[in-house]
């Protein structure tokens, strides 16, 4: 059956995705190998792609093949697509291309001036960049309200967990934060009682690197596809073909970078794994940045933190880091489980994690909704961070709410995919090991493909075939329950 229009529309995204793919690659560059003059000019064309990528998913003529192609004869499939094609003309067409550009050069500027300013300590600097993001974020935020019929916070949580609201995490950090502060005292007050040998440094950043290397084959990356490099903040980017992870080191710790690396692998296993066939369509692309988090956190914690996985880990730390007591299994076990109340939220536990999501929730909420202003940001921060976590961040901005890049890079309402994919991960393990009796068996041999073959036929191949609840009962028997999170640590933590 001839379906002209939607073929139009499939070429029309194509095109999209390959300039997608220079997009990505112009980010990744500026945050690990642009000199740092070159900000400004680069800051100026990824403005200009970006408005050039709005004008082309904007076209007058989309709408009319759009409604063509919901007549035409189409298969489940590509149904499917055309919701997801329906749903990228909506939120694009929300916006005017001249703040798409603003945004982009105001973010450019922000992330490039930040890690100065984290170092120095500088909020009175940051903040004259960070007014204008929100500023923007908000314009973004109230139009894209008025299109989709949602609240500000709620229209730009849809652009990266769609179909989440507000009235959910509500729900779901509420109980959170009623058990939470009690588990971490909890499980501070057992692991008091065991002994822990702490490594003993320093670790070459070379060393860490070649360590990084190894512990990405270990967890199956495809080096054909992509790459290891360094930036300020670690994160994966690029595209399917060409996914671009990076790291951070301290020479005093192997720990944030290793762990760091394997949980971007874990983002880049999903893009690597996703259908060839679908390349280039709404259809392919990862479903949420919660399901993104699940993969990242599946890698990191419940298979990285797995009681069996230091013993993996330890002949890669002797080969390249040199044998010493704390690399044996059940020491480094506990190094990879301890739980303690930090500043940093890249370095914290999966018991405390979640505090530093809740609290960032809490804040950047009201911020969007002009509740607050940027200003209030450092006293808010003070105030949840001695309430959540009972650490004083008061003056310490570089530790406290300046140690994220998110707010800077105008990623408002990405903060609870981080929880919710922690809790995607929990329910992902669980159903494995219903299906998978053998599964724990399996990872003491060091047999870590039963895992990846799971996660590879019922998240990765499965794209944006599925909404989120759908692919989330497709792949565990039922729609997100938190209580499979709670489990999973009381079980680890606990026992």
């Amino acid at each position: 059956m001839s379906t002209p229009a939607y073929d139009e529309l499939c070429q029309r995204h194509l095109r999209l995705h390959r300039l997608a793919h220079f997009q990505a690659l112009g980010y990744w560059d500026q945050a690990s190998n642009m000199p740092t003059k070159g900000n400004e000019a680069r800051a100026q064309a990824l403005a200009e792609l970006g408005g050039l990528v709005h004008q082309m998913a904007t076209e007058p003529a989309l709408r009319s093949l759009l409604a063509q192609a919901g007549g035409e004869n189409l298969d489940d499939e590509q149904r499917a697509n055309l919701r997801e094609m329906q749903r990228a003309w909506t939120a694009a067409n929300a916006l005017p291309q001249a703040l798409v550009q603003a945004k982009s050069l105001a973010v450019s500027r922000c992330e490039h001036a930040w890690p100065a300013q984290r170092a120095a300590n500088d909020w009175s600097a940051y903040v004259t960049n960070l007014r204008e993001v929100v500023q923007l974020s908000r314009q973004e935020a109230r139009l894209l309200a008025e299109t989709k019929g949602l609240s500000p916070y709620d229209a730009l949580m849809d652009q990266y967990e769609p179909g989440m609201r507000t009235a959910e995490v509500d729900r779901v950090f509420g109980d959170l934060r009623q058990w939470l502060p009690g588990l971490i005292q909890t499980v501070v007050d057992k692991q008091a009682q065991e002994s822990v040998t702490e490594p003993i440094g320093p670790f070459s950043r070379e060393a860490q690197r070649a360590l990084g290397l190894e512990a990405m084959r270990l967890m199956g990356f495809d080096f054909e596809a992509g790459r290891l490099d360094e930036s300020a903040h670690p994160f994966c980017g690029g595209v399917p073909e060409d996914v671009r992870i990076t790291t951070r080191y301290r020479e005093d710790t192997f720990m944030p970078s290793l762990m760091g690396t394997i949980h971007e692998t874990g983002h880049a296993r999903y893009e690597q794994g996703l259908r060839r066939d679908w390349l280039g369509l709404p259809i392919s692309q990862a479903r949420s940045m919660g399901l993104h988090e699940s993969q990242s956190l599946s890698f990191e914690m419940q298979l990285g933190s797995h009681p069996a996985f230091a013993a993996l880990l330890r002949p890669l730390l002797i080969q390249h880091l040199g044998e010493q007591p704390a690399f044996d299994p059940g020491n480094l076990y506990r190094l990879l489980t301890r739980v303690s109340r930090g500043l940093i939220r890249v370095d914290a536990d999966e018991v405390s994690y979640p505090a530093h999501v809740i609290l960032r929730y809490e804040i950047e909420r009201p911020l969007i909704e002009g509740q607050i202003e940027v200003d209030d940001i450092p006293a808010l921060w003070d105030a949840k961070m001695m309430e959540l976590l009972g650490l004083d961040t008061r003056g310490n901005f570089k530790d406290g709410c300046m140690q994220d890049v998110h707010w800077g890079a105008g990623l408002f309402g990405y903060f609870p995919c981080y929880t919710l994919g922690a809790m995607y991960a929990a329910q992902w393990f669980a159903s494995m090991r219903r299906e998978l009796p053998a599964l724990d068996a399996d990872i003491a041999r060091g047999e870590l493909q039963p895992v990846f073959d799971w996660l590879s036929s019922r998240i990765w191949t499965q794209g944006s075939r599925w909404e989120t609840p759908e692919l989330v009962r497709r792949a565990s028997g039922e729609t997100l329950n938190p209580a499979h999170f709670k489990a999973h640590l009381q079980s680890r933590y606990l026992a």
